[in-house]
Formats: structure tokens, sequence, C-alpha cells
């Protein structure tokens, strides 16, 4: 195979980007580090080329405009890597929900080129993309692919193989993944943890995230019976819900004994984990995040996590104090999805403070902030003081169930500036159930 079309430099990859190219590269691990320095290292020779990424991991110069009109970064979800160049206006923000990425980038981007990391070619040709098939696994037999390879990639099945006669060229590298260590959870994420695990009932199927609420709630989920895994993001808390047997997969519709993702992120053990394990695929974004294939699912959850709730239920996710922190990403995609399925439930979390002290249930958001999941689709939020239900109720009750969330030391002035704004309405109706912790049912009801 390596005879028909053998590894080249990295530099190689030049003799492919034409002016004005719109170069797409996957998120996180499934950037191609040595890819990106060649272009960055010989950006003169380049006129006018955008790159277009999700979540990038690597802070890079031509990200903070050092390669000029030559090398231009466009991000669809910012991160630590990409966060301050935008507010400098060194790089450009693309709002999208992420089951939309791939009709996105065709409809608005040339989609020149594919440069993605990949595990090595298999004795029949076959790359795979590793960790990752997200936004560019839709692109394959689609848009030529430059791949870089590395050992430490794990193969891994599902709809992100590539033939070698389907890339344009390919290099090697001895590049390891980046690592990201799970996140220890707080007391109030484990209080919140604690809150939704009443919710999972056995047979459920699951989409979490990454970060302190969700490696709460997976601890909290080892007694658990034939759950199973839909979900954007798989981290380190799944796997040991898979090796106990949590986790089988007999109850889903999509790839029924599967565990299905579009990207992986994690330690290590996770990547271990993955190479070469046929109980996990790794599926196109456009199929994972679709809110119909979603809504398939009996007893869906989804878990997402928001910056700031206001009384009507609108939950800015994306913005921190009115000004852009990361992107849309797939919180709509799945607190739709859920919301249609049979028995299913949407979860939003936050602490109910900022690390200042300040309220993160307002009562209207903070100027600038932008609404990342719509009133009418939030279903329960939840915080360390408990639990708000708003799907199907009114402005008031809505209103006075979030208040009984907030920090206590805020509620007083949640409830009179509420009054003020006429959210909560002089004249007090007899109150309907809260939707407090204390009054939370003992398990689903539908």
């Amino acid at each position: 195979m390596n005879d028909r079309k053998p590894s080249q430099p990295p530099e190689a990859v030049l003799d492919h980007v034409g002016p004005h190219a719109d170069l797409i590269v996957p998120l996180a691990n499934g950037e191609p580090v040595a890819l990106l320095d060649a272009l960055e290292e010989h950006h003169e020779r380049l006129q006018h080329v955008r790159i277009h990424q999700m979540h990038a991991l690597h802070e890079r110069p031509y990200i903070r405009g050092e390669c000029g009109d030559h090398l231009r970064h466009v991000s669809y979800f910012l991160s630590p890597a990409t966060r301050e160049a935008y507010w400098n206006g060194t790089c450009d923000l693309v709002p999208a929900n992420f089951s939309e990425m791939p009709r996105t980038l065709r409809d608005a981007t040339r989609c020149s080129m594919v440069l993605a990391a990949a595990s090595p070619p298999d004795a029949h040709g076959y790359f795979t993309l590793g960790t990752n098939a997200d936004y560019v696994a839709p692109l394959i037999g689609h848009v030529p692919f430059f791949l870089e390879v590395t050992p430490h990639m794990p193969r891994t099945f599902g709809l992100n193989q590539i033939h070698v006669s389907q890339v344009a060229g390919w290099c090697e590298t001895d590049r390891r993944l980046l690592e990201v260590p799970p996140v220890e959870p707080s007391d109030k994420d484990e209080a919140i943890a604690e809150i939704v695990a009443d919710f999972v009932p056995d047979g459920a199927t699951l989409q979490v995230g990454i970060g302190g609420v969700p490696n709460a709630l997976l601890s909290r989920l080892k007694d658990h019976r034939h759950l199973g895994i839909h979900t954007e993001l798989i981290s380190d808390g799944i796997v040991e819900l898979v090796e106990r047997g949590v986790v089988t997969g007999t109850c889903k519709r999509t790839r029924p004994n599967k565990v299905v993702a579009t990207f992986c992120l994690g330690t290590q053990r996770l990547y271990d984990w993955l190479d070469d394990n046929g109980a996990v695929e790794m599926l196109p974004v456009d199929l994972v995040n679709d809110p119909r294939r979603i809504a398939r699912e009996d007893d869906f959850i989804s878990i997402n996590a928001t910056t700031e709730v206001d009384l009507y239920g609108q939950c800015a996710s994306e913005t921190v104090a009115g000004r852009y922190w990361s992107s849309s990403g797939g919180q709509a995609d799945f607190a739709r999805g859920a919301m249609y399925s049979a028995n299913g439930r949407a979860f939003i979390v936050l602490h109910s403070t900022t690390r200042a002290g300040r309220s993160r249930i307002r009562t209207h958001l903070t100027p600038g902030s932008v609404v990342t999941t719509l009133k009418n689709t939030v279903d329960h939020v939840v915080t360390e003081h408990g639990i708000a239900r708003l799907r199907g109720r009114t402005l008031a009750e809505r209103a006075r169930a979030l208040i009984e969330i907030a920090a206590p030391e805020h509620r007083e002035e949640l409830e009179r500036e509420a009054f003020e704004s006429g959210i909560l309405p002089r004249s007090r109706p007899a109150p309907a159930p809260s939707g407090g912790r204390a009054e939370r049912p003992a398990a689903p009801t539908g």
C-alpha cells in the first residue's frame, strides 16, 4: 500500500493549498499539529487561506494574527487557544449548532481540503480519524484529505474510516495526544449530580459532557442497569460504567449495544481503551446530534451546563458577563432531541452563583449575553439548591421555581425585581408545585 502512496514530509501539504482555500480541521485531538506547523512556517506562500475549526487545543501564531492575510483562523467554538484572539479581532467566530456544522461548511466555504490527524493505515489501506468523526467524517469521499498519522492515535470504529485512495497525501509524526484530566467535582457539583441522578431510570440513554457535574453524575450511576450512551463527547467517566457492565446499550435504537459519540477527549487511559474497541462507534455529528435521531431513543437524558438563566428560562451558555466565551455547540441539539423523546428529560445545570458571589439566576440576562437554549425548549434547570421544572408552566410559575433554586441570599432581590418588571403579578394566585428539590418525583413519570 505504501508503494502506491507513501508518506511525505508535512511540507508536502503546501502543494495542495491554492489561493483563497478553505481548509477544514477537526476539533480537539483531531488537529494535525505538524501540518499546521508547516502552513505557519511557510505562510508567505499562501494567499488568503482560511482554516475552519471548532475548539482548537493549541494556541498558535496564526490564530493571534501573526501570519497576516496569508492565513486566518475561523472558529466555530471558542477555546482557551482562540478566545483572546477573537476578543482582539485576529480570528473570526461563526455561530452554529454542532449538528449543522457539516452543512454549514458545505454551504458557506469552498471545502478545499480537510487536514486531520489519523491512526496508521491497516493492512487494507484504511486510516481512521481516531478520537474524531465530528464534522469532517461526512466529507470523506467528497473533499480531498491530507492526513497526519501518529501511532498514538487510537484505531476506532464507526463511520470515520478513510482509504488511502481517498487521500491527497499523508505524513507521519510521533506526536502524542493532548490529555485532559477529569475535573474533580466540587461540593456544588456533587449536590447537582445527586438531584439529576434521581431522574435517570434503568435503560435510559445518556448524553453527558465533560466537567465536574458530568463526572459526579457518572460516578452515581454505578448501580444502574442497561444504560446507553449517545453523546457528542466521550470522556473518562464513561469508561468505568462500560467496564462495570452498567452501560450495555441494549435499549438503544440507534446502534444498539454500541457506545456512540462524535469525538473523545480525556486521558491516556481513555485513548488506550478506545484503541481497537469494537464497542465504541465514532459517527458524524450530523447523525449523532440530529434532534430527530435523538428523539427516537426512549428515556433520553440530556445534561448540559449554562452560565446564566433568566427568570423566563432563557439560557445563555456561550457568553460570560456579556462577553463571548465559547459558542452554541450541541446544547440546543440535545435539548430539543430530549424534548421529543418518549419520557425524555433535559437538564440545564449551573452553580447558583459565580465565584464572586453574583447570582447566575437573573431577572434579565446580562447585557451582551446571547441565548443558546430557548425558553420554550428548556425543560429542567438544576442548581445545588434544587430543581426547577419549566416546560408547560406559566412565566410566573417559571420565575417562582427559578427563584426557589437561586442562592438564598439573592432570592429576595430576585423576587422584588420580578414584581417590578411584571414577570410576577402583584396579585398572587394559588401556588403551583414549585418543582423544587423536596418535591421532585422519586422516578421519572413522563
